[in-house]
Protein backbone atom coordinates (compact mmCIF):
# COMPACT_ATOMS: atom_id res chain seq x y z
CA UNK A 1 0.00 0.00 0.00
CA UNK A 2 1.41 3.35 -0.97
CA UNK A 3 1.52 6.28 1.40
CA UNK A 4 2.69 9.84 1.58
CA UNK A 5 6.38 10.63 1.40
CA UNK A 6 7.63 13.03 4.11
CA UNK A 7 9.32 16.19 2.96
CA UNK A 8 12.78 15.36 4.27
CA UNK A 9 14.72 12.11 4.13
CA UNK A 10 16.10 12.71 7.63
CA UNK A 11 12.62 12.41 9.06
CA UNK A 12 11.69 9.29 7.04
CA UNK A 13 12.93 6.85 9.65
CA UNK A 14 10.64 8.39 12.25
CA UNK A 15 7.45 7.76 10.32
CA UNK A 16 5.81 4.44 11.07
CA UNK A 17 2.47 2.88 10.24
CA UNK A 18 0.02 4.46 12.61
CA UNK A 19 -3.73 4.47 13.19
CA UNK A 20 -6.58 2.77 15.02
CA UNK A 21 -10.21 2.04 14.35
CA UNK A 22 -12.62 1.52 17.23
CA UNK A 23 -15.58 3.42 18.43
CA UNK A 24 -18.63 4.92 16.75
CA UNK A 25 -20.48 7.82 18.39
CA UNK A 26 -23.74 9.68 18.06
CA UNK A 27 -23.62 12.04 15.13
CA UNK A 28 -24.32 15.73 14.94
CA UNK A 29 -25.60 16.69 11.48
CA UNK A 30 -25.10 20.13 10.05
CA UNK A 31 -26.51 21.12 6.68
CA UNK A 32 -24.12 23.58 5.12
CA UNK A 33 -25.24 25.21 1.91
CA UNK A 34 -23.04 28.33 2.02
CA UNK A 35 -23.79 31.72 0.55
CA UNK A 36 -22.60 33.05 -2.78
CA UNK A 37 -20.29 36.01 -2.48
CA UNK A 38 -20.57 36.78 -6.18
CA UNK A 39 -16.81 37.37 -6.24
CA UNK A 40 -15.95 34.72 -8.81
CA UNK A 41 -16.88 34.43 -12.46
CA UNK A 42 -20.34 32.79 -12.58
CA UNK A 43 -19.83 29.13 -13.40
CA UNK A 44 -23.13 28.97 -15.28
CA UNK A 45 -21.04 29.67 -18.38
CA UNK A 46 -17.88 27.95 -17.19
CA UNK A 47 -15.66 26.61 -19.95
CA UNK A 48 -12.04 25.66 -20.39
CA UNK A 49 -10.98 29.31 -20.15
CA UNK A 50 -12.39 29.55 -16.61
CA UNK A 51 -9.91 26.98 -15.29
CA UNK A 52 -6.11 26.86 -14.99
CA UNK A 53 -4.16 25.96 -18.12
CA UNK A 54 -3.20 22.57 -16.68
CA UNK A 55 -6.85 21.46 -16.57
CA UNK A 56 -8.02 19.21 -19.44
CA UNK A 57 -9.67 20.99 -22.36
CA UNK A 58 -12.93 19.11 -21.80
CA UNK A 59 -13.20 19.90 -18.08
CA UNK A 60 -16.34 21.93 -18.76
CA UNK A 61 -18.10 18.60 -19.39
CA UNK A 62 -17.82 17.89 -15.64
CA UNK A 63 -19.40 21.28 -14.96
CA UNK A 64 -22.27 20.50 -17.32
CA UNK A 65 -22.75 17.08 -15.71
CA UNK A 66 -22.89 18.70 -12.27
CA UNK A 67 -25.69 20.98 -13.44
CA UNK A 68 -27.56 17.97 -14.81
CA UNK A 69 -27.18 16.28 -11.38
CA UNK A 70 -28.76 19.31 -9.72
CA UNK A 71 -25.50 20.22 -7.98
CA UNK A 72 -26.30 18.32 -4.79
CA UNK A 73 -23.46 16.90 -2.70
CA UNK A 74 -23.47 14.88 0.53
CA UNK A 75 -20.29 14.63 2.60
CA UNK A 76 -19.74 12.39 5.61
CA UNK A 77 -17.02 14.04 7.69
CA UNK A 78 -15.63 14.68 11.16
CA UNK A 79 -15.00 18.34 10.34
CA UNK A 80 -16.72 21.13 12.26
CA UNK A 81 -19.03 23.69 10.68
CA UNK A 82 -16.65 26.57 11.42
CA UNK A 83 -13.94 24.77 9.44
CA UNK A 84 -16.27 24.08 6.52
CA UNK A 85 -17.89 27.51 6.28
CA UNK A 86 -15.34 29.38 4.10
CA UNK A 87 -14.82 26.34 1.87
CA UNK A 88 -18.54 25.93 1.16
CA UNK A 89 -18.99 29.68 0.74
CA UNK A 90 -16.30 29.92 -1.92
CA UNK A 91 -17.32 26.70 -3.64
CA UNK A 92 -20.85 27.98 -4.00
CA UNK A 93 -19.55 31.32 -5.27
CA UNK A 94 -17.75 29.49 -8.07
CA UNK A 95 -20.58 27.00 -8.74
CA UNK A 96 -23.77 28.77 -7.65
CA UNK A 97 -26.15 25.90 -8.47
CA UNK A 98 -24.54 23.58 -5.90
CA UNK A 99 -25.96 22.58 -2.52
CA UNK A 100 -23.62 20.85 -0.10
CA UNK A 101 -24.59 19.04 3.10
CA UNK A 102 -21.87 17.84 5.48
CA UNK A 103 -22.72 15.50 8.33
CA UNK A 104 -20.46 16.06 11.35
CA UNK A 105 -19.80 12.53 12.60
CA UNK A 106 -17.35 10.86 14.93
CA UNK A 107 -14.02 10.12 13.24
CA UNK A 108 -14.66 6.39 12.93
CA UNK A 109 -18.39 6.72 12.33
CA UNK A 110 -17.71 8.31 8.94
CA UNK A 111 -16.61 4.90 7.66
CA UNK A 112 -18.88 2.72 9.77
CA UNK A 113 -21.91 4.54 8.40
CA UNK A 114 -20.67 4.41 4.81
CA UNK A 115 -19.91 0.68 4.98
CA UNK A 116 -23.27 -0.06 6.60
CA UNK A 117 -25.14 1.83 3.91
CA UNK A 118 -23.08 0.27 1.12
CA UNK A 119 -24.13 -3.14 2.42
CA UNK A 120 -27.78 -2.21 1.94
CA UNK A 121 -27.16 -0.96 -1.58
CA UNK A 122 -28.26 2.55 -0.67
CA UNK A 123 -25.27 4.78 0.14
CA UNK A 124 -26.16 8.50 -0.11
CA UNK A 125 -22.70 9.91 0.62
CA UNK A 126 -20.74 11.35 -2.31
CA UNK A 127 -17.55 12.04 -0.37
CA UNK A 128 -15.78 11.06 2.85
CA UNK A 129 -13.60 13.41 4.89
CA UNK A 130 -11.80 12.30 8.06
CA UNK A 131 -8.41 12.36 9.75
CA UNK A 132 -8.94 8.98 11.45
CA UNK A 133 -5.86 7.33 9.97
CA UNK A 134 -6.51 3.64 10.57
CA UNK A 135 -10.18 3.97 9.74
CA UNK A 136 -9.22 5.46 6.37
CA UNK A 137 -6.49 2.86 5.85
CA UNK A 138 -8.87 0.00 6.62
CA UNK A 139 -11.62 1.41 4.44
CA UNK A 140 -9.40 2.22 1.47
CA UNK A 141 -7.47 -1.05 1.61
CA UNK A 142 -10.22 -2.30 -0.70
CA UNK A 143 -9.80 -0.14 -3.83
CA UNK A 144 -13.43 -0.75 -4.83
CA UNK A 145 -14.56 1.45 -1.94
CA UNK A 146 -13.32 4.63 -3.65
CA UNK A 147 -13.94 6.17 -7.03
CA UNK A 148 -10.81 6.30 -9.16
CA UNK A 149 -10.22 9.87 -10.25
CA UNK A 150 -7.24 11.69 -11.72
CA UNK A 151 -7.56 15.19 -10.29
CA UNK A 152 -5.82 17.79 -12.46
CA UNK A 153 -4.63 19.46 -9.25
CA UNK A 154 -2.57 16.46 -8.11
CA UNK A 155 0.53 17.32 -10.11
CA UNK A 156 0.51 20.82 -8.62
CA UNK A 157 0.62 19.53 -5.02
CA UNK A 158 3.46 18.38 -2.76
CA UNK A 159 3.93 14.61 -2.57
CA UNK A 160 2.59 14.40 0.97
CA UNK A 161 -0.79 15.68 -0.24
CA UNK A 162 -1.59 12.23 -1.65
CA UNK A 163 -2.30 10.02 1.36
CA UNK A 164 -3.38 6.85 -0.44
CA UNK A 165 -4.54 6.07 -3.97
CA UNK A 166 -7.64 8.26 -4.55
CA UNK A 167 -7.31 9.83 -1.07
CA UNK A 168 -5.93 13.37 -0.88
CA UNK A 169 -5.18 15.63 2.07
CA UNK A 170 -7.75 18.39 2.39
CA UNK A 171 -5.42 19.83 5.03
CA UNK A 172 -2.29 18.84 6.94
CA UNK A 173 -3.18 19.63 10.54
CA UNK A 174 -0.70 19.73 13.42
CA UNK A 175 -1.49 18.50 16.92
CA UNK A 176 -0.43 20.61 19.88
CA UNK A 177 -0.92 21.94 23.39
CA UNK A 178 -3.82 24.22 24.36
CA UNK A 179 -3.55 25.98 27.72
CA UNK A 180 -5.40 28.53 29.84
CA UNK A 181 -3.15 31.59 30.08
CA UNK A 182 -4.88 32.79 33.26
CA UNK A 183 -4.05 29.55 35.06
CA UNK A 184 -0.66 28.66 33.62
CA UNK A 185 1.95 31.39 33.82
CA UNK A 186 4.72 29.87 31.72
CA UNK A 187 3.99 28.74 28.16
CA UNK A 188 4.55 24.98 27.77
CA UNK A 189 6.59 25.03 24.56
CA UNK A 190 6.98 21.25 24.53
CA UNK A 191 5.61 18.08 26.11
CA UNK A 192 8.81 17.94 28.15
CA UNK A 193 8.25 21.50 29.43
CA UNK A 194 4.67 20.69 30.41
CA UNK A 195 5.90 17.57 32.19
CA UNK A 196 8.41 19.58 34.24
CA UNK A 197 5.71 22.07 35.25
CA UNK A 198 3.37 19.29 36.33
CA UNK A 199 6.00 17.29 38.23
CA UNK A 200 7.16 20.39 40.11
CA UNK A 201 3.71 20.71 41.74
CA UNK A 202 1.94 17.41 41.21
CA UNK A 203 -0.75 18.09 43.85
CA UNK A 204 -1.88 21.32 42.15
CA UNK A 205 -2.03 19.75 38.70
CA UNK A 206 -3.73 16.50 39.70
CA UNK A 207 -6.65 15.95 37.27
CA UNK A 208 -6.06 19.41 35.78
CA UNK A 209 -4.44 18.18 32.56
CA UNK A 210 -6.37 16.56 29.72
CA UNK A 211 -5.37 14.33 26.83
CA UNK A 212 -7.26 12.30 24.23
CA UNK A 213 -8.66 8.87 25.04
CA UNK A 214 -6.31 6.39 23.34
CA UNK A 215 -9.10 3.83 23.06
CA UNK A 216 -10.50 5.96 20.25
CA UNK A 217 -8.99 6.08 16.76
CA UNK A 218 -7.82 9.68 16.78
CA UNK A 219 -6.45 9.60 20.31
CA UNK A 220 -4.49 6.44 19.66
CA UNK A 221 -3.03 7.68 16.40
CA UNK A 222 -1.65 10.98 17.67
CA UNK A 223 -0.43 9.60 21.01
CA UNK A 224 1.25 6.57 19.47
CA UNK A 225 2.74 8.72 16.73
CA UNK A 226 4.40 11.00 19.28
CA UNK A 227 6.02 8.09 21.12
CA UNK A 228 7.24 6.61 17.84
CA UNK A 229 8.63 9.92 16.61
CA UNK A 230 10.34 10.98 19.86
CA UNK A 231 12.66 8.45 21.49
CA UNK A 232 12.45 10.33 24.82
CA UNK A 233 8.67 10.67 24.74
CA UNK A 234 7.88 8.42 27.69
CA UNK A 235 10.22 10.38 29.98
CA UNK A 236 7.82 13.31 29.91
CA UNK A 237 4.62 11.29 29.52
CA UNK A 238 5.44 9.31 32.67
CA UNK A 239 5.25 12.60 34.57
CA UNK A 240 2.19 14.06 32.86
CA UNK A 241 -0.16 11.09 32.58
CA UNK A 242 -0.71 10.57 36.35
CA UNK A 243 -2.14 14.11 36.44
CA UNK A 244 -4.20 13.70 33.27
CA UNK A 245 -7.77 12.75 32.44
CA UNK A 246 -8.83 11.53 28.99
CA UNK A 247 -11.55 13.10 26.85
CA UNK A 248 -13.05 11.81 23.61
CA UNK A 249 -12.96 15.03 21.57
CA UNK A 250 -10.84 18.13 21.14
CA UNK A 251 -14.01 20.22 21.35
CA UNK A 252 -14.75 18.95 24.85
CA UNK A 253 -11.16 19.55 25.87
CA UNK A 254 -11.30 23.11 24.55
CA UNK A 255 -14.47 23.96 26.48
CA UNK A 256 -13.10 22.56 29.73
CA UNK A 257 -9.76 24.36 29.33
CA UNK A 258 -11.55 27.66 28.69
CA UNK A 259 -13.78 27.14 31.73
CA UNK A 260 -10.79 26.38 33.96
CA UNK A 261 -11.70 22.77 34.67
CA UNK A 262 -8.40 21.92 33.00
CA UNK A 263 -5.28 24.07 33.01
CA UNK A 264 -3.96 22.58 29.79
CA UNK A 265 -4.44 19.79 27.31
CA UNK A 266 -1.97 18.06 25.04
CA UNK A 267 -2.44 16.31 21.69
CA UNK A 268 -5.29 18.63 20.72
CA UNK A 269 -6.16 19.14 17.07
CA UNK A 270 -5.20 22.48 15.57
CA UNK A 271 -8.61 22.45 13.84
CA UNK A 272 -9.97 23.23 17.30
CA UNK A 273 -6.91 24.84 18.87
CA UNK A 274 -6.30 27.63 16.38
CA UNK A 275 -9.92 28.87 16.22
CA UNK A 276 -10.17 28.67 20.03
CA UNK A 277 -7.08 30.83 20.39
CA UNK A 278 -8.30 33.36 17.83
CA UNK A 279 -11.73 33.69 19.43
CA UNK A 280 -10.72 33.66 23.12
CA UNK A 281 -9.26 37.15 23.42
CA UNK A 282 -6.07 35.73 24.86
CA UNK A 283 -7.69 33.37 27.39
CA UNK A 284 -6.25 30.29 25.73
CA UNK A 285 -3.20 29.74 23.55
CA UNK A 286 -2.33 26.93 21.17
CA UNK A 287 1.33 25.93 20.75
CA UNK A 288 3.17 23.35 18.67
CA UNK A 289 5.46 21.12 20.77
CA UNK A 290 9.11 21.68 19.89
CA UNK A 291 9.96 18.12 20.91
CA UNK A 292 7.75 16.63 18.20
CA UNK A 293 4.67 17.94 16.40
CA UNK A 294 2.38 15.25 15.02
CA UNK A 295 0.76 16.18 11.70
CA UNK A 296 -2.32 14.39 10.37
CA UNK A 297 -3.60 14.59 6.83
CA UNK A 298 -7.37 15.17 6.71
CA UNK A 299 -8.24 12.68 4.01
CA UNK A 300 -10.85 13.35 1.32
CA UNK A 301 -12.07 10.91 -1.32
CA UNK A 302 -15.08 10.16 -3.53
CA UNK A 303 -17.29 7.15 -2.82
CA UNK A 304 -17.45 4.47 -5.53
CA UNK A 305 -21.13 4.94 -6.36
CA UNK A 306 -21.46 8.62 -5.53
CA UNK A 307 -24.99 9.79 -6.41
CA UNK A 308 -23.49 13.04 -7.69
CA UNK A 309 -20.06 12.10 -9.10
CA UNK A 310 -19.54 15.18 -11.25
CA UNK A 311 -20.23 17.58 -8.37
CA UNK A 312 -17.95 15.49 -6.15
CA UNK A 313 -15.13 15.88 -8.69
CA UNK A 314 -15.69 19.63 -8.86
CA UNK A 315 -15.58 19.83 -5.07
CA UNK A 316 -12.43 17.74 -4.75
CA UNK A 317 -10.62 19.77 -7.40
CA UNK A 318 -11.77 22.99 -5.75
CA UNK A 319 -10.55 21.96 -2.29
CA UNK A 320 -7.13 21.08 -3.70
CA UNK A 321 -6.90 24.26 -5.77
CA UNK A 322 -5.21 27.49 -4.73
CA UNK A 323 -8.60 29.12 -4.07
CA UNK A 324 -9.81 26.13 -2.11
CA UNK A 325 -6.67 25.91 0.00
CA UNK A 326 -7.00 29.58 0.90
CA UNK A 327 -10.54 28.81 2.12
CA UNK A 328 -9.21 25.79 4.03
CA UNK A 329 -6.78 28.08 5.86
CA UNK A 330 -9.48 30.67 6.53
CA UNK A 331 -11.59 28.01 8.24
CA UNK A 332 -8.88 27.15 10.78
CA UNK A 333 -7.37 24.12 9.07
CA UNK A 334 -3.77 24.02 7.86
CA UNK A 335 -3.45 24.32 4.10
CA UNK A 336 -0.28 23.28 2.32
CA UNK A 337 0.00 24.96 -1.09
CA UNK A 338 2.97 27.32 -1.20
CA UNK A 339 0.82 30.05 -2.76
CA UNK A 340 -1.57 30.29 0.21
CA UNK A 341 -1.29 33.69 1.84
CA UNK A 342 -0.22 33.45 5.48
CA UNK A 343 -2.07 36.21 7.29
CA UNK A 344 -3.45 36.62 10.80
CA UNK A 345 -5.91 33.84 11.55
CA UNK A 346 -4.64 31.61 8.73
CA UNK A 347 -2.31 28.67 9.18
CA UNK A 348 -0.29 26.53 6.80
CA UNK A 349 1.87 23.44 6.78
CA UNK A 350 4.81 25.65 5.89
CA UNK A 351 4.21 27.53 9.14
CA UNK A 352 4.44 24.23 11.03
CA UNK A 353 7.77 23.52 9.35
CA UNK A 354 9.11 26.87 10.52
CA UNK A 355 7.94 26.44 14.12
CA UNK A 356 8.64 22.75 14.64
CA UNK A 357 11.38 22.30 12.06
CA UNK A 358 11.16 19.76 9.24
CA UNK A 359 12.86 17.15 11.41
CA UNK A 360 10.51 17.96 14.29
CA UNK A 361 7.41 17.00 12.33
CA UNK A 362 6.00 13.54 12.96
CA UNK A 363 3.92 12.92 9.86
CA UNK A 364 1.51 10.00 10.06
CA UNK A 365 1.20 7.78 6.97
CA UNK A 366 -2.13 6.15 6.23
CA UNK A 367 -1.29 2.63 7.31
CA UNK A 368 -2.59 0.23 9.93
CA UNK A 369 -0.94 -0.56 13.25
CA UNK A 370 -1.19 -4.29 14.10
CA UNK A 371 -3.76 -5.16 16.75
CA UNK A 372 -1.11 -6.50 19.13
CA UNK A 373 0.75 -3.19 19.03
CA UNK A 374 -2.46 -1.29 19.62
CA UNK A 375 -3.35 -3.41 22.66
CA UNK A 376 0.13 -3.06 24.14
CA UNK A 377 0.20 0.71 23.72
CA UNK A 378 -3.31 1.31 25.10
CA UNK A 379 -2.55 -0.84 28.15
CA UNK A 380 0.68 1.00 28.88
CA UNK A 381 -0.93 4.43 28.40
CA UNK A 382 -4.02 3.76 30.50
CA UNK A 383 -1.95 2.25 33.31
CA UNK A 384 -0.19 5.61 33.68
CA UNK A 385 -3.32 7.78 33.82
CA UNK A 386 -4.43 9.27 37.13
CA UNK A 387 -7.55 8.03 38.87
Amino acid sequence: MSHTTPLSESSLSRRKALGFGLLGAASLTAVLTGCSTGSDTPAASAGAADFPSYYPADYSAIVDASKAEGGKLTIYSNTDQENWAPILRDFKAKYPWTQVSADNLDSDEVFQRQLSEMATGKAPADMLVSNAVQAWANYASDPSRLMAYDSPETKELPKNAVLMPNVWAMSLDPVGILYNTALLKDEPASIEALAKTVSADSATFKNKITTRDVKGAWGFTVSHAFTEGNSDAWTGLDEILPAARPETSSGTQKEKIMSGEYVAGFFISSAVGYPAQDASGGLVKFVLPTDGTVVLGRGIGITPKAPHPATAKLFLDFVLSETGQNAVAEGGLSSYRESVELTEGRHTYQEVEKVAGKDGIIQVPYEVVPDADVTSFVSKWDAQLGA
